[in-house]
């Protein structure tokens, strides 16, 4: 929930000008929903925060997946950390928009992640493993060329922690492991992307780590030029 519409404008300036062209790299751009239509019309790779799984009624405040394909957006954000903790959606909301989402066949990006609690009691593999396997039950493997992987180490965002390349490494392997457990083979080419905090500083060290494929990145894409760094480390 950041920059108004002027700040918008300028952003998207910033960002066309810059060469984001390449045969094996995909930038996705995830504004604010009052955004959405402007930019989808205007960039590729341009997705949507949030939805509600439902195709239409009545559910104010609320924007179907039929309405965000209307407009141009290109993919969809699932159970990201905020939506979990601030607005309580659970393991059955996440799992009926994922159904949704790949019924329509809409690019998702599905986030994992962990408080430091459940780290500090060494929960933590298990809990993202369970966290995936509920949302992910009933998705065939034919569907997951449409999915990508986002791991958020909660404790590690806007805390002042980092997580290390041991700790990346760790759950991004445990999470590869559930991934080809689930979809056999086709479980291998499910990009993993890492959300903890990335930026200029920790880049190079974050994409280093085995079965780390991008990036899920928050604050540091508000600055075009410091997301473009980001881009190029990749």
């Amino acid at each position: 929930m950041n920059l108004t519409q002027p700040e918008v404008q300028l952003w998207a300036q910033q960002f066309e000008n810059l060469n984001w062209s390449s045969d094996t790299k995909e930038v996705r751009v995830y504004p604010s929903a009052i955004y959405l239509a402007s930019l989808a019309s205007s960039m590729p790779g341009v997705g949507a925060q949030n939805f509600h799984a439902a195709p239409s009624g009545a559910f104010t405040g609320e924007v179907s997946l039929l309405q965000l394909q209307s407009i141009g957006v290109h993919s969809v954000l699932i159970g990201h950390s905020e939506r979990r903790s601030i607005f309580q959606e659970n393991d059955a909301i996440i799992a009926e928009k994922m159904q949704a989402a790949l019924q329509q066949q809409m690019p998702v990006i599905l986030c994992c992640g962990e408080a430091l609690s459940v780290r500090e009691t060494a929960g933590h593999i298990s809990f993202v493993q369970e966290q995936l396997s509920s949302a992910l039950a009933g998705i065939a493997s034919e569907q997951t060329p449409f999915l990508t992987i986002a791991y958020e180490p909660i404790w590690a965002i806007g805390t002042g922690l980092n997580a290390n390349a041991v700790q990346i490494t760790e759950m991004h392997a445990a999470i590869r492991s559930l991934l080809l457990e689930l979809f056999g083979n086709a479980g291998q080419d499910i990009p993993i992307l890492y959300g903890g905090s990335v930026n200029a500083a920790n880049a190079q060290e974050v994409f280093a780590c085995p079965e780390v494929g991008g990036a899920l990145v928050g604050g540091a894409s508000l600055d075009p030029a410091i997301f473009y760094q980001l881009w190029e480390n990749l």
